[in-house]
């Protein structure tokens, strides 16, 4: 059965509710059987049907289009190579306007998938509505729902440059952010960086097992506001960051050595078979327990099933990444020949290092582009999108609206 046929089946009839978090081995094996593509495209797909307006890939629309001042549809964007493929999901309007502004297309960090943007989807799907645009979500090329091809670099180790080249194309050749932006600058309109990767210098503070450890940081309102990231929010959350490095384990050095040798943190969770569910559920519980008993169980479902499907793109990690999170080529030192308006957004609590956005900024504003801006989301850290959504999605809807010029495409990442 083809995966449209699939999901077609899944359509008609209501979807069951995600599994719960499996806290025993024989919870945790069955788990395990059950994860495939079928069970990974209704965990999406369970996250997806949160909007009223989502409609089911193969099923008749239950409501007519003008019903609505959008549509949402999931689909498989097919690439040159046949085996090649994107999974996207797509916000369209029913009443396109002819001044509309340009398209906005989120695509999400590594190793997850566009799901993680759930809680931001009504917002800018409101946003698509009221302009006559359209928003666009996209998993990377081996991540996420999108095929999982065979990634490998020729280059040798010590040519970084090569290395790092090799591991860009992979994604550009399909779509990616900064470095899309870097080698098609006229096709993008702005940026819009949320806790990004890559873009200071080594040594910096980042802190990337933290993703690991930390629980979800709570206590969001409605009240919340992005705050601009003064040099003093940026100091405190360096300071924070130095803190927990000065903690971290020995256990560091077999990471590191895990991480030059090309292994994956996913990898890691496959190798374990049964046992990976009960990984993942740990990493689930601590990480979303800000949200709802029944959201947390669907985010779970939908890491489990993308964790556990082929390896492909994330072995791009050690090529396009030192151990730390250290950018091999890093970002603030080619990011000036934008010409573009750039935001970068950092949670207060954030395990990255803001210093790379800090200096970016100034860059660009030395390159004559002061159209650089840079954010603190409180009670947010590196999810910014899932810790604080009516804070995020505030300013996303505010740096869509940043005039920008026209006739090109807004990114977030």
């Amino acid at each position: 059965m083809s995966e449209s046929a699939a999901l077609g089946d899944t359509s008609v009839l209501p979807l069951p509710p995600a599994r719960e978090i499996p806290s025993t081995f024989i919870a945790s094996v069955k788990s395990w059987w059950a994860a495939g593509d079928k069970e990974s495209a209704s965990s999406e797909e369970r996250l997806l049907r949160k909007l009223p307006y989502f409609r089911s890939a193969g099923s008749p629309p239950t409501t007519p289009d003008h019903a609505s001042p959008v549509i949402a549809q999931s689909s498989r964007v097919e690439l040159n190579d046949p085996k090649h493929y994107l999974n996207t999901f797509a916000i369209t309007p029913t009443a396109p306007s002819p001044e509309a502004p340009p398209a906005a297309v989120l695509l999400h960090g590594y190793g997850a998938g566009l799901g993680f943007f759930f809680q931001n989807f009504p917002a800018l799907g409101k946003w698509a509505g009221k302009r006559g645009t359209s928003v666009y979500a996209v998993d990377w090329l081996g991540m996420g729902r999108s095929a999982r091809v065979p990634f490998q670099v020729k280059a040798k180790r010590e040519d970084i440059d090569g290395r790092v080249r090799e591991a860009e194309s992979f994604f550009v050749d399909s779509l990616e952010d900064v470095a899309y932006a870097l080698r098609y600058p006229t096709r993008v309109n702005k940026l819009i960086l949320l806790s990004p990767a890559g873009i200071p210098r080594d040594p910096n503070s980042s802190v990337p097992s933290r993703e690991l450890t930390d629980s979800q940081e709570t206590g969001a309102s409605g009240h919340d506001s992005p705050e601009p990231a003064d040099s003093k929010r940026v100091e405190d959350l360096r300071s924070s960051q130095q803190d927990a490095q000065r903690r971290e384990s020995r256990g560091r050095k077999v990471l590191t050595y895990l991480w030059e040798q090309g292994w994956s943190p996913f990898q890691v969770v496959r190798s374990t078979m049964f046992w990976g569910p009960m990984l993942v559920g740990k990493y689930s519980s601590r990480r979303f327990i800000g949200l709802s008993e029944e959201d947390t169980r669907a985010m779970h479902d939908y890491i489990l099933n993308i964790t556990l499907a082929k390896g492909s793109g994330e072995y791009c990690i050690s090529h396009l990444l030192a151990p730390g999170a250290h950018a091999r080529r890093p970002m603030v030192d080619r990011i000036a020949a934008l010409k573009i308006p750039i935001t970068f957004v950092y949670g207060d609590h954030d395990w990255m290092d803001p210093e790379g956005g800090k200096e970016s900024v100034e860059r660009l504003r030395q390159a004559g582009n002061g159209l650089g801006r840079m954010y603190m989301i409180p009670h947010a850290g590196h999810h910014v999108y899932l810790d604080n959504p009516k804070a995020m999605n505030d300013l996303l809807v505010k740096e869509l609206d940043r005039p920008a010029g026209s006739g090109r495409t807004s990114y977030a990442a």
